[in-house]
């Protein structure tokens, strides 16, 4: 599956792709607009990629410190809101390799 098609899905289908990772399917659940679900399913990711995408979520939030934080955590460099599509492009590409 490419980002493309993972956005594509979010737009178009009412539940993600069967048998896609938990990071997928925080990065649909992101697309679709599900903050919440999203959160829920990043907050379980104990990995440095879950905290990028869990940076990813705080800064769509607007929590900007908290997407720092969670930036650090990830040992990544800390993006700013007019980055968020292409922090998703970034991040779901590095998902679905």
């Amino acid at each position: 599956m490419t980002p493309a098609q993972l956005k594509a899905s979010a737009a178009g289908d009412s539940k993600p792709p069967a048998g896609i990772s938990p990071e997928a399917k925080a990065l649909w659940f992101t697309k679709k607009g599900d903050w919440d679900a999203a959160h829920g399913i990043a907050q379980d990711i104990g990995t440095p990629m879950g905290s990028w995408i869990h940076a990813l979520l705080h800064l769509i939030e607007g929590d900007l410190g908290n997407a720092r934080y969670w930036f650090i955590e990830a040992g990544r460099p800390v993006k700013k809101p007019a980055q968020i599509d292409e922090l998703w492009e970034e991040i779901a590409e590095a998902v679905l390799k």
